[in-house]
């Protein structure tokens, strides 16, 4: 897997609660419909997608409960912090994505936004499964368990 750097992205928020709660399936990217005062800040990095999820309003994908503080500089313009924002895809993308989240009980979960490198907003969306606390359990097990694999073999090259 590629860097953020390698690929030219400048990240702006991380949903690392996605990967513990959800089994995500497949990525996809795609554009938000953004205020300048929203843009703005999140050059700033003043965004938070910790209780963010993507869903079905009129036909079209939005992006609810994404975090982007007003801007400091802006005036009685400003956006509003935590407003729906229109999803950006084409319509292939859409009706894939909304038909596996009406017919298998997926969940899209906003997973990062960034900037690319012609420097236009965009979120990484995950499809995904919840995951049950048993799973989760064995999540966090078997990352121990690499993390003392990687330990253990750390001390063995550097011992020999």
């Amino acid at each position: 897997m590629a860097t953020a750097k390698a690929e030219g992205r400048r990240s702006v928020a991380q949903n690392r609660k996605a990967f513990h709660n959800y089994t995500i399936e497949d990525r996809i990217e795609a554009g938000l419909v953004l205020t300048g005062t929203e843009v703005k800040s999140l050059r700033e990095g003043r965004a938070n997608l910790g209780d963010a999820y993507a869903g079905e309003m009129e036909g079209e994908l939005w992006l609810f409960n994404v975090h982007i503080a007003e801007y400091r500089g802006g005036n009685r313009l400003n956006h509003e912090p935590r407003r729906p924002r229109k999803l950006l895809l084409h319509k292939r993308e859409l009706g894939k994505l909304l038909g596996a989240v009406q017919r298998e009980g997926y969940t899209l979960v906003p997973l990062s936004l960034y900037f690319n490198r012609r420097g236009i907003a965009k979120v990484e969306l995950g499809l995904g499964r919840g995951k049950k606390s048993y799973d989760k359990r064995a999540s966090i097990k078997d990352r121990d368990w690499q993390r003392q694999k990687e330990r253990l073999f750390r001390r063995d090259r550097e011992a020999g």
